[in-house]
């Protein structure tokens, strides 16, 4: 039944997809003069670039190449610059409709003109949010937060953590990139590293090929590395992923819990979609922690960050989580503010605090227009 509904879902999603490509095209067509040879340009361009991602993904598995790579980065590109160029022209579109029952613009001398002036202004803004949001990718920022845990820390007065979610290795988020976000974690001398799910993207192929692996070993704290599984992970074969990480000095917290320094507990959640991949269940929060001695500080990893309530009852002091990207481009924003009680940046319930990270990589296209990617720094102070 499970299987039904996602081939249901997924039929659905190519239908709109396919659609959305051809509402492009068509729009297209109008711009370009009778008998350009152009109007065939664009109809095999953006079939091509529309089916490249998927071509990608789909002969991935089969062999990692040059040439899986070059569609991947097509496809990847071209669902950023479909959404843009998608948002124009739907904007274009409904001013036409309200112009032929309003009638407030004024008439053009020569309309064909006009078309091609607009064509070119549609292309050329979403050039430039496609190039600025690509950069933006590169440049990780750093958040800095000062937080307090009424709680002993045992020998620990103050622990700093640095988090960062969401990097999705594989064809678009590899070894240059990796190297840049591990270098910023480095600096900050973090006490411990935690990182709540989504390292790994659909498919690990290209991340061993590669030996991603040896970037993600360079990472250093004093208390360890430790992440939780994501959807992405369990989407592209959690066993492979976890023995991957395991290998490259990454500590995976399966519905356990960690005593560190025998001053502060970490705990991590196995991802929601333990269910869907694997038909198996993630333990209750309650009886992971049924053994905690609750006086001491308990921070939590839980990759998609619903029903923060649960966090609160059982008296979690911070709980991480990723997942929602803010969105990653415009104006997707919005509905992962809708979808989700947090859907990005800090909140506190009773006695928790809650951060949900935007991310630090990206999924699909390789650009952010929302907001930057982030590594959090957290200074955590104990109760003396």
């Amino acid at each position: 039944m499970k299987n039904f509904g996602f081939i249901i879902f997924f039929s659905v999603v190519l239908v709109l997809y396919a659609l959305i490509n051809y509402y492009i095209i068509r729009r297209g067509l109008s711009v370009i003069p009778q008998g350009s040879s152009l109007k065939t340009w664009l109809i095999f361009g953006v079939s091509f670039m529309a089916v490249a991602f998927l071509a990608g993904r789909f002969l991935e598995r089969v062999s990692v190449n040059w040439f899986t790579a070059t569609l991947i980065w097509v496809g990847s590109f071209w669902l950023g610059i479909m959404v843009y160029l998608l948002l124009q022209l739907v904007l274009i579109d409904l001013v036409r409709l309200l112009n032929m029952i309003f009638g407030f613009l004024p008439a053009f001398t020569n309309p064909e003109k006009v078309r091609k002036l607009i064509g070119v202004t549609v292309i050329s803004i979403t050039g430039f949010i496609v190039l600025a949001g690509h950069i933006n990718t590169w440049f990780p920022v750093v958040r800095n937060i000062e937080l307090e845990v009424d709680k002993h820390g045992g020998n620990i007065e103050e622990l700093h953590i640095v988090a960062f979610s969401d990097v999705h290795l594989g064809t678009t988020i590899e070894k240059r990139h990796l190297s840049i976000i591990v270098d910023k974690v480095n600096n900050l001398k973090p006490d411990l590293i935690l990182i709540p799910g989504d390292i790994i993207d659909e498919d690990i192929a290209p991340v061993i090929q590669n030996n991603v692996g040896e970037i993600l070993k360079q990472l250093d704290a004093r208390y360890g590395v430790y992440a939780v599984t994501g959807n992405h992970e369990y989407i592209g074969g959690v066993k492979a992923s976890k023995k991957y990480l395991a290998e490259h000095g990454v500590e995976l917290l399966n519905d356990t819990a960690l005593l560190i320094n025998d001053s502060f507990y970490v705990v991590g959640r196995e991802d929601l979609t333990i269910r869907q991949f694997t038909n198996g269940k993630r333990k209750e929060l309650s009886e992971i922690m049924m053994d905690l001695d609750r006086s001491k500080p308990i921070i939590l990893m839980d990759h998609q960050p619903f029903k923060l309530e649960i966090a609160e009852q059982n008296g979690v002091d911070l709980q991480l989580s990723g997942h929602t990207h803010h969105g990653q481009l415009w104006p997707f924003n919005y509905i992962t503010n809708m979808v989700y009680e947090l859907g990005w940046g800090y909140k506190k319930k009773g006695t928790t605090h809650f951060y949900v990270s935007s991310g630090v990589g990206g999924w699909g296209p390789p650009i952010r227009t929302v907001n930057r990617p982030e590594i959090v720094s957290i200074k955590l102070k104990f109760s003396k």
